[in-house]
């Protein structure tokens, strides 16, 4: 990703103040910025962010963990603008930039030698009796879950077709849930629930019932272009929530359609390809004693999902009955 022809560059700082570090890294990294000439507009919140302004970038600084940069990629779908994720915390999957290595990266950047990595988004949609009930993009997943009291889902799923029993039928999955997830939210929620971990610069999706009723039910990857349709039967026991990404949540109703279809803008992270993904993986999975911690801890729920919410970036993730989006918006720890 080339960097801005020469001249003021337009930056975007987004800070969660919820990390202890954050102000005093804003205002390092606007100062520096300011001081080149740069641009420099910043959107700081702290527990559930406010609206997020309207403008354009050439560049953003998210400045917090792994829910930040998924809320980044979220607020800037579509728009091109490259994502600098810097850390405030321990090691993460998408957070790869240290606060003593955003410098180069920002360097290589304007220089137009900095490669971006190119994650693709799933658009989500809610279709309610004819109607378009609710519309989102993720770059994580899309996670249709039971609500309260621990009850069984009716969810039917078909691939590749544009409306009710059109293309593939995949067949009824009677699950606590189901994760829809994208290569670079394979290492959330959907590991936990027993999904393959996938190169986050694929193109796929892969879907993981949770806790299935049936033990044939095996997590699928799929074509991440294919069209994907979850109908919610009538008539459930109990009540079912969509949620994005950990962070935002929808409440379904049984004769609910969710389609998970593929989003045509990549989120472009810098910083953060495939060494400083692989990285995070050896040290939260302590591969070959990689890490620190019992193997398997690394199964973090990027952003919350689970009942962190949206800062929970290392809260353990959480399968079979979880009630993703649950708890406070700013919970658990860094990734």
């Amino acid at each position: 990703m080339a960097g801005n022809a020469p001249g003021a560059r337009r930056a975007v700082l987004i800070v969660n103040l919820g990390k202890e570090s954050a102000a005093a890294a804003a205002a390092e990294i606007r100062g520096e910025l300011e001081a080149r000439g740069d641009e420099v507009s910043e959107f700081s919140f702290e527990g559930r962010p406010g609206p997020f302004p309207a403008g354009a970038w050439d560049i953003a600084f998210s400045l917090g963990g792994d829910g930040t940069a998924l809320y980044a990629a979220r607020m800037l779908a579509g728009s091109g603008t490259p994502i600098l994720p810097a850390r405030l915390g321990t090691l993460g999957f998408l957070a790869g930039v240290g606060m003593g290595e955003w410098r180069g990266v920002y360097g290589q950047w304007l220089e137009g030698s900095a490669r971006a990595s190119r994650r693709c988004m799933f658009a989500v949609s809610v279709e309610r009796e004819g109607r378009r009930a609710y519309s989102n993009t993720c770059l994580n997943d899309a996670v249709i879950s039971s609500v309260g009291i621990a009850a069984l889902l009716r969810l039917r799923v078909s691939a590749g077709g544009g409306g009710a029993g059109a293309g593939a039928d995949l067949g009824c999955y009677r699950a606590d849930g189901l994760v829809i997830a994208t290569p670079t939210g394979s290492t959330a929620y959907s590991m936990a629930a027993g999904g393959p971990i996938v190169d986050p610069e694929m193109e796929a999706r892969i879907v993981s019932p949770i806790c299935p009723f049936s033990l044939s039910n095996r997590p699928l990857v799929l074509p991440s272009r294919q069209a994907l349709r979850v109908d919610v039967e009538r008539g459930q026991k109990g009540d079912a929530l969509l949620t994005i990404d950990g962070q935002d949540a929808f409440a379904l109703e049984g004769g609910d359609a969710i389609e998970v279809g593929h989003f045509p803008h990549p989120a472009l992270l810098l910083g953060s390809g495939s060494s400083a993904y692989y990285s995070a993986l050896r040290e939260k999975l302590a591969w070959q004693g990689g890490g620190p911690g019992p193997a398997g801890e690394g199964a973090a729920r990027q952003g919350g999902s689970g009942a962190a919410g949206f800062g929970g970036e290392g809260g353990a993730a959480r399968a079979g009955g979880a009630l993703p989006g649950g708890g406070d918006f700013l919970g658990g720890a860094d990734a």
